[in-house]
């Protein structure tokens, strides 16, 4: 039976396979970035500077984690806080935040308090100083939990 309008004519079965192989790689470069982009965790809180001034000094901070670095967590302060105008971002163990909520814990650059029953203290320690900085509890508990869920893990 000749091709016509009604009857294409078939394809081969190289092109189909070849068709069939681009469309199933789509399809995993797409499942692969949009696992990437579930397995960040981002929260925006607000945090207090706590200084000799009487008066906090609230500031916006990001606190981040990556399905990539299960074991670490980030708080990124904004650019104004550095001397150098960038990001000033922290990098340590998501343990040692979670843990600090219920006692004292920390022995290096990083440690963690709670302060009252709502509030946590975080104090940095570098080369340039100490900055402490104080969070609602509720914000770090929130954003701990979300690194916990199933959405966050590689697969």
């Amino acid at each position: 039976m000749p091709a016509t309008a009604e009857n294409p004519p078939a394809a081969s079965t190289a092109t189909a396979a070849a068709t069939a192989a681009t469309t199933t790689a789509a399809l995993a470069v797409a499942a692969t970035a949009a696992r990437a982009v579930a397995a960040v965790v981002e929260e925006r809180v607000s945090a207090r500077v706590v200084t000799d001034d009487p008066l906090y000094r609230k500031i916006p901070v990001a606190l981040r984690f990556a399905a990539a670095e299960p074991l670490a967590v980030r708080i990124v302060f904004p650019p104004g806080l550095s001397p150098e105008g960038t990001d000033n971002e922290w990098v340590f163990p998501r343990a040692l935040l979670e843990a600090g909520l219920q006692a004292p814990t920390g022995t290096g650059d990083v440690r963690v308090w709670p302060c009252g029953r709502v509030q946590a203290v975080v104090e940095l320690h570098s080369p340039e100083g100490v900055a402490v900085v104080q969070f609602d509890i509720a914000s770090l508990r929130r954003f701990l939990r979300r690194t916990y869920a199933p959405v966050t893990r590689p697969g």
